[in-house]
This record gives C-alpha cells, sequence and structure tokens, in this order.
C-alpha cells in the first residue's frame, strides 16, 4: 500500500524574522534605504504636518518613499497593490517595519509629492553624479506617449460639449416623455425595460451636469499656434495624441538621459503631442538639476520630433552642442541609399514639377515637358532666392496630351506656371536649419547622433514593458509631472 508524509494545516509554526536582514546588501531595496536614510534631505516634508501639539502621529515620509519606489521599480503603481505588498512581501514588511500603512494614505502621499519631487530628484542626480555614473559627454531627449487617467470620449472643444450637453438633454426627454405616456395607457408596461431605462436616465443625467459644469468652469484650451484645441471634462491637462498603436488621450512624457549610464538627468510630462518646440524646455529642465555647466559642455541629441528653426537657433544663441535630425536625414545618410523607403518615388504618374521643365539661362527661355515654349512673367524674391516665373499659351495647355499630368483642372483663363530658381551669385548667410543640417551630416555629426538610440530608448522600453508602467494613474499636469519623475527614479 501506497505511503505518503502526513500533513495538517491546523499546525502552527513561528518563525523568526529580522527585518534589517531581509533587506539584503547589493539589491534595489538596499539601494533605495540608504539612498533615503543617509543622502536625501527629507525635512522638506515637515511642513506639510501639523501635529507637533495635537493629532494622531503621521507616517515617517522616509518610510513611505522607500516603499513607493521601490513599488514602483516593480510595476506596482496602485496604492491597494502597494498596500497588499506591505502585508505579505516580507521584503516591503521590512522596508515599512510593518506599520501596513491604509492603501489612502499612500494615494494621498503620492498625489501631494508634486511641490518635493522635484528637489528629491535633484538630490539623487547629485549622489549619481557623486559615484560617477553621469557621464558629463552626452544626453538625449526623447518622448513617450502614455495614456492618462481619462477617457478620450470625454474630449472636445466648447461647442462639442455644449452640443452634446444638448443631444443628451433631448434623449433624456423622450425617454421621461415616452415614460409618461406609458403610466396614462392601460396596457402592462415592461418592468425590466422600464428599469434599465430609468438607470440609462440617470446615467445621462450624470454625464449632462458633468458637462454643464465642465463648461462653466473651464475654459476653451489653446494649441500651440493658438487655435482652439479639444479639452477633456475628466483632466483638462491632457490631449488627444496619435500613436504608433492609434489615438489616445494623455500626456508626452519627454526625458533627457546621459549616456554614460542611462540615468535620467531631466523629466517633464506634456499635455501635447508635438515635440519641437519643446527642446529647449527641456534643456532648461536638465540646467535646473545639474546647473549650466552641465549643459554647456556636453552634447545633445535629438530626433526629429524636436527639430524646428526656431529652436535650432536657440541652441546657437546660447552655444549648445546639439545635434537635431530633421525629416529628410535618413535620406541623405549613404549608408542608407539601399532602404527601399529612402529610394527615389516614381514620378511618371504624378505631377510635373519646376525641374521637369527646361530652363535656359542664357536666353532666360523656358520649355514645358511637352517641349512648347512658355513666356515669362516676372520675378520674385523667396527666402533670399531669386525665381524667375514662366506661364504656358492657354491654347497650347488647353490641347496638350500631357495636361493630366500637368494641371489640376483644364485651363480656361491662362496656362500652366512655374517659377524656375536662378543662380544667386551673392554668398548666402547659412541659416540655423542648413548649418545643423552640414553638422549632423558630417562624419563627427552621425557619430554623435548615432548615441541617442541607444541612451534613451531602452529607458522607455524598460519603464513601459519590463516595469509595466505603460499609463498615468493621477489626473491634472501638476500630479502627473509628481508622478513621471518616480518612475525614474524607481
Amino acid at each position: 500500500m501506497v505511503r505518503y508524509k502526513d500533513y495538517d494545516l491546523n499546525q502552527s509554526k513561528f518563525i523568526p524574522v529580522v527585518f534589517a536582514d531581509q533587506i539584503t546588501r547589493g539589491s534595489f531595496e538596499y539601494t533605495i534605504n540608504v539612498l533615503v536614510d543617509e543622502h536625501l534631505d527629507m525635512s522638506i516634508f515637515d511642513e506639510r504636518y501639523t501635529n507637533d501639539d495635537v493629532g494622531r502621529p503621521a507616517y515617517d515620509p522616509s518610510l513611505l518613499v522607500k516603499i513607493i519606489l521601490s513599488a514602483y521599480a516593480r510595476g506596482f503603481t496602485s496604492s491597494r497593490d502597494i498596500e497588499k505588498l506591505c502585508r505579505e512581501n516580507v521584503v516591503f514588511m521590512a522596508l515599512s517595519a510593518d506599520t501596513q500603512p491604509h492603501f489612502t494614505t499612500i494615494a494621498k502621499f503620492v498625489g501631494q509629492m508634486d511641490g518635493v519631487i522635484q528637489p528629491l530628484f535633484t538630490e539623487i542626480l547629485m549622489v549619481c553624479d557623486a559615484q560617477g555614473l553621469i557621464g558629463h559627454d552626452l544626453f538625449a531627449i526623447d518622448g513617450c506617449k502614455m495614456p492618462s487617467n481619462a477617457s478620450k470620449e470625454h474630449s472636445g472643444t466648447h461647442a462639442e460639449m455644449a452640443k452634446k450637453h444638448k443631444k443628451i438633454d433631448r434623449a433624456v426627454r423622450r425617454m421621461l416623455r415616452k415614460h409618461r405616456e406609458e403610466d396614462q395607457s392601460p396596457h402592462e408596461n415592461d418592468h425590466t425595460r422600464r428599469a434599465a431605462e430609468e438607470k440609462n436616465i440617470e446615467e445621462l443625467r450624470k454625464a449632462s451636469r458633468k458637462i454643464k459644469k465642465y463648461l462653466k468652469t473651464s475654459g476653451e484650451r489653446s494649441g500651440l499656434s493658438g487655435n482652439v484645441v479639444k479639452g477633456n471634462i475628466t483632466d483638462n491637462d491632457s490631449a488627444k495624441m496619435k500613436t504608433s498603436h492609434g489615438t489616445i488621450q494623455g500626456y508626452n512624457g519627454i526625458a533627457a538621459v546621459d549616456n554614460k549610464h542611462q540615468i535620467i538627468v531631466g523629466a517633464e510630462a506634456f499635455g501635447q503631442g508635438p515635440e519641437n518646440y519643446l527642446l529647449m524646455h527641456m534643456i532648461e529642465n536638465v540646467k535646473g538639476h545639474l546647473g549650466q555647466k552641465y549643459t554647456d559642455t556636453v552634447k545633445v541629441t535629438a530626433d526629429s520630433g524636436f527639430h524646428s528653426k526656431a529652436a535650432l537657433e536657440d541652441c546657437l544663441e546660447n552655444a549648445i552642442d546639439a545635434y537635431i535630425a530633421d525629416g529628410n536625414y535618413r535620406k541623405r545618410d549613404p549608408r542608407f541609399i539601399e532602404r527601399d523607403r529612402y529610394q527615389p518615388k516614381d514620378r511618371k504618374a504624378k505631377w510635373f514639377i519646376a525641374r521637369d521643365f527646361e530652363y535656359d539661362a542664357m536666353t532666360n527661355s523656358c520649355r514645358c515637358p511637352a517641349g512648347k515654349a512658355m513666356w515669362t512673367s516676372g520675378k520674385r524674391r523667396i527666402d533670399g532666392h531669386d525665381y524667375q516665373n514662366f506661364t504656358g499659351y492657354l491654347n497650347d495647355c488647353k490641347h496638350c496630351p500631357l495636361q493630366q499630368q500637368c494641371m489640376r483642372k483644364q485651363p480656361s483663363t491662362y496656362g500652366r506656371q512655374v517659377s524656375i530658381k536662378l543662380n544667386n551669385t551673392s554668398t548666402k548667410r547659412l541659416n540655423a536649419i542648413d548649418r545643423m543640417k552640414l553638422k549632423i551630416d558630417s562624419d563627427k555629426g552621425r557619430h554623435v547622433y548615432s548615441q541617442r538610440l541607444g541612451a534613451v530608448e531602452p529607458v522607455f522600453g524598460n519603464i513601459n514593458t519590463n516595469k509595466t508602467l505603460s499609463r498615468f494613474s493621477l489626473r491634472g499636469k501638476t500630479k502627473v509631472n509628481a508622478q513621471y519623475p518616480k518612475r525614474f527614479t524607481g
């Protein structure tokens, strides 16, 4: 007969646990413990409490910072999950000294860190710099769009929201009118359907009140160009953004990463998708953490999303050694000349452009792709360049066999017009964009820019994939920017 070992689930066993021994040397939790206890100035939290003489003793902020940063490092951002860790995980029991803070305490503490997270982030960078973890050679800037704690279905301009509000009110009135007619009818009502409709009416009324309150308390949002853009009822600081996974309602988290050990030297979330006006803002962000000496001596790289004339001019004016790619950077790179995506497009079936017209500089004459002569129609000057205008003869263009490739519609008053760029003998002063193209297309420029990918991209991959921190749980730009740096310090 088979014999098995006896077991008894009702037995007890006392296991001695020394909390200090659970935080083993060399672990991430040990580093956080030493960092908070020995290097960070936690007195910045003291002014938040007024229980010197009366009131219940508060949880030590050092303890809460330890468990929150450690939880974020493991991919836990929910306050309920962090509370569960403090009850069930021996490492978090040790970090919290088995105090088991309630999830509401954790959530409130996280939500109120907006005034202290930046000073703590700066202190952590100072510790990293003292340990030689920051290279002082190059940092890369990039962004990652992440959803916010708001639905994109609740987005719209004031006009769109007002229209939606009226539509909801009409639907409620229609259902109420239907119910009154049913009450006066001698026929028996469908109580199940009636109950579902009454519940729907309450939900619609709630949504209507929410929209009405938003329209009264919030103004129209303006975009970078000053035009009205869509706001959001739940989180008006967030924005609709297009990503590779579709449109989201969220924030664009920008980070600056030092290339030596991928230390984050600056981080901020923005409620906008475009990044071309954020370059100098992020450089100033880094300067606020590490000082102007750091930004004046290191190289700065960023992809084409941060490329703009204003940004490049600011870099020149402030003597910043920047390497910013433009949209055609890869097309000019000889290493990508064989790639299909960078091959010249077949233009046989497309519209004729200026270089398809035959211009003779000696006689100042021009012939169209069909070989017909064109007449001169004046000159103009654009951005320091001279252009000669030519116009096709109306009768030639009307009966031209190539008309469908040359003109969008049948000509009626004049023929095809084209502007030919003339040779400018005067020395042209290179603008900021031209100078950046020459700089980044050089051998040194390509070498420096090639380091961008390995510096900043793995950081976002680690946050989104390994730590599964792929969305913001707080609302409002202030609170989101308090949560965003903790993703990196964690």
